[in-house]
């Protein structure tokens, strides 16, 4: 709560620090969403017992990539046989 206060009585004073604070908590928690991105994909394996190799278990048509530029997921064909 003193923090608060504090945040509040530096900014009346010096008002450009109101975009600092909005930047600042946008990137932190644009980096908090991405950091929990990353250890949600399939190349983790966070229950070693159950799930061993989580990666053998991806279709060819599914993007892993955030942005895949040149690459079309969906004329993709499998090399592989169905189990």
């Amino acid at each position: 709560m003193e923090i608060l206060r504090m945040m509040h009585r530096q900014a009346s004073k010096h008002p450009g620090l109101i975009p600092q604070f909005v930047f600042m908590s946008v990137g932190v928690c644009g980096a908090s969403l991405y950091l929990i991105r990353l250890a949600r994909g399939p190349h983790v394996s966070w229950d070693r017992r159950n799930n061993p190799e989580p990666w053998n278990k991806l279709s060819p048509t599914q993007q892993l990539k955030l942005v895949a530029v040149t690459t079309d997921y969906e004329c993709l064909k499998k090399e592989g046989p169905d189990f």
